[in-house]
């Protein structure tokens, strides 16, 4: 057995490599492009804003009706009513639940539309089909915009109601900053004028006094001041993420109408010319017998 000894060129080797270095970086870089191309960047988008207002509105509204709690039962010597009367306290954990139940109910509500939206985008949609140009995707589409609006709506009255308690808190805060210059003045902060208590009960807290005095220097109200500011600005974020939505799904929901147009005119433009394709064979067939 003999072998052959090729003598091969310097630089063969480097050019090789080279092509293959070139090869695996343009193979990459379509795959980035494929991945980027397929993300639905305005869902997304919305969908993180959306997240972290329910977020940020939830656990600060949540740690701030537990301060209110506490400032109403320590400073101005509020107790639970027994039984089931609705007093302040079965307000704040009705709250309580409401803020629960806003925080499962969105996060469910952003996965439907971070879907809806992968689904919409073009490399998806060329993936699973054409379902979203159906009459069934585009009742989907319709029904997650109008659910969006109506969303928008109630993040709307919860961003006017949060406005509240800010405003209140603002005002016993500001007193506080400012007792030293309107010493002697008989301000008091009386929770009847706020609806906290009933007409006949008179729980109120003055100017001067050691509870005043105490309130004020005491972290639960200054934390519980900027837990509401905070609940404020996460209301405030998913007002501005349910917008995205509604621009989100306005886009769509025009894509799917000139899609469902380009389809029809499609399957009528193809149904012309298999009926021409027929008739022009019938007729072939029939020169072909009339000549034989």
């Amino acid at each position: 057995m003999f072998y052959v000894l090729v003598p091969i060129e310097p630089g063969l080797l480097d050019h090789q490599e080279e092509n293959i270095q070139k090869g695996s970086i343009t193979c990459c870089k379509e795959c980035c492009e494929r991945c980027v191309g397929s993300l639905p960047w305005a869902s997304l988008i919305a969908t993180i804003l959306l997240y972290m207002g329910v977020a940020l509105f939830c656990g600060c509204g949540h740690e701030a009706l537990s301060g209110t709690v506490t400032i109403l039962q320590n400073y101005f010597e509020v107790i639970r009513a027994p039984g089931g009367v609705l007093d302040v306290f079965t307000i704040i954990d009705i709250l309580k639940y409401i803020i629960y139940g806003l925080a499962a109910g969105f996060f469910v509500f952003g996965v439907l539309l971070l879907v809806e939206g992968f689904f919409t985008t073009g490399a998806i949609r060329d993936l699973y089909g054409e379902f979203k140009i159906t009459a069934c995707g585009r009742c989907l589409t319709a029904f997650l915009m109008v659910l969006a609006y109506l969303f928008f709506l109630v993040w709307l009255g919860v961003t006017a109601f949060t406005s509240l308690p800010v405003f209140m808190y603002y005002n016993v805060w500001s007193m506080c900053k400012n007792a030293t210059s309107v010493e002697g003045a008989n301000l008091c902060l009386d929770l009847r004028q706020f609806g906290a208590v009933t007409i006949s009960e008179e729980r109120k807290v003055c100017m001067g006094s050691e509870k005043f005095l105490n309130m004020c220097d005491s972290n639960e109200l200054d934390l519980t001041f900027h837990l509401f500011v905070c609940a404020l600005a996460g209301a405030g974020a998913a007002v501005i993420a349910m917008v995205h939505f509604l621009m989100a799904l306005a886009a769509n929901w025009g894509y799917l109408k000139d899609a469902s147009r380009m389809q029809k005119y499609e399957d009528i433009k193809s149904k012309e010319e298999q009926e021409l394709h027929d008739i022009h064979s019938t007729r072939s067939k029939e020169r072909l017998n009339a000549y034989t």
